[in-house]
């Protein structure tokens, strides 16, 4: 009898680390939004997780043909996938249905058009109906509508499942009133979009090594970590490193990242987190 598949690392890239307005915002003159730096440049929040083989980087092969997962379809999917070279996407995790985190879903056609095979999706019950809603034409296409909509397959998560031969474990999450997924693989997690992580969620995120987690701005929001907050669930979870996403024009990268802890920083649009085993 096999066991379970032997750890191994992982890529993740952060294809968007700003606010739902994007950063700079539309007719903001504020020093972030005129800043020169291009991790000041901030589309809306998504990662890419990339489960390859990082010792056959040319076989491209995991164990159920999942490689490279997408968690968000956000508002800027097209210039994220140019931008970092995203050339291929098996399934697709979705956070929440706001619209910075779906509005990208028609983008989702060109990869089925490149790999020529319907997508998998995976969400919440709750999720999955307001996406249905949301893009009744993907799900419900008019009979003259010619059939150019994405391809998706979707899938309700009811607890932790398994994708390219890892253990994905959605964490309840709250965003304001609103119940929000992050997912944790490995020592790895994702917390966007949230103000408060139930006691009961603790539980899952123990061990945690790398952590990207939801930091708005420096005053406190009624559905986003505040800087302060985020910092203080970094001193309860103690990772090793901490990227702070989901950030607003209110923060500027060079300078916010000189008075964080050491281990804490700002993420920011490409960068890429080698995750190890």
């Amino acid at each position: 009898m096999s066991g379970p598949p032997a750890p191994r690392p992982f890529r993740v890239t952060m294809l968007g680390t700003g606010t739902s307005s994007g950063v700079p915002a539309i007719g903001c003159e504020c020093a972030v939004c005129r800043s020169t730096d291009p991790r000041d440049r901030r589309t809306r929040p998504s990662i890419l997780l990339d489960f390859g083989d990082r010792g056959d980087e040319a076989a491209g092969t995991v164990a159920d043909g999942v490689r490279y997962v997408l968690v968000d379809t956000s508002t800027d999917l097209r210039a994220q996938a140019l931008a970092n070279d995203v050339r291929r996407v098996d399934a697709i995790l979705f956070t929440h249905a706001h619209a910075d985190h779906v509005f990208g879903i028609d983008e989702v056609r060109r990869f089925n058009h490149m790999q020529r095979s319907p997508i998998p999706i995976m969400a919440s019950p709750d999720v999955l109906a307001d996406i249905r809603r949301m893009f009744a034409y993907i799900f419900n296409p008019p009979p003259a509508h010619g059939g150019g909509v994405p391809k998706l397959v979707p899938f309700a998560i009811g607890g932790p499942f398994s994708l390219g031969g890892f253990e994905v474990v959605p964490v309840p999450v709250m965003h304001g009133p609103l119940p929000v997924l992050g997912f944790r693989i490995g020592a790895f997690a994702y917390l966007t979009d949230c103000n408060e992580i139930p006691e009961a969620s603790w539980a899952l995120l123990g061990g945690v090594r790398t952590l990207v987690l939801d930091a708005l701005r420096e005053r406190r929001h009624s559905t986003h970590f505040s800087v302060d907050q985020a910092l203080d669930v970094v001193d309860r979870m103690k990772p090793e490193c901490a990227y702070f996403t989901h950030i607003a024009h209110d923060l500027a990268h060079d300078a916010t990242c000189a008075r964080l802890p050491a281990g804490v920083e700002l993420a920011y649009d490409g960068q890429v987190l080698e995750i190890p085993v």
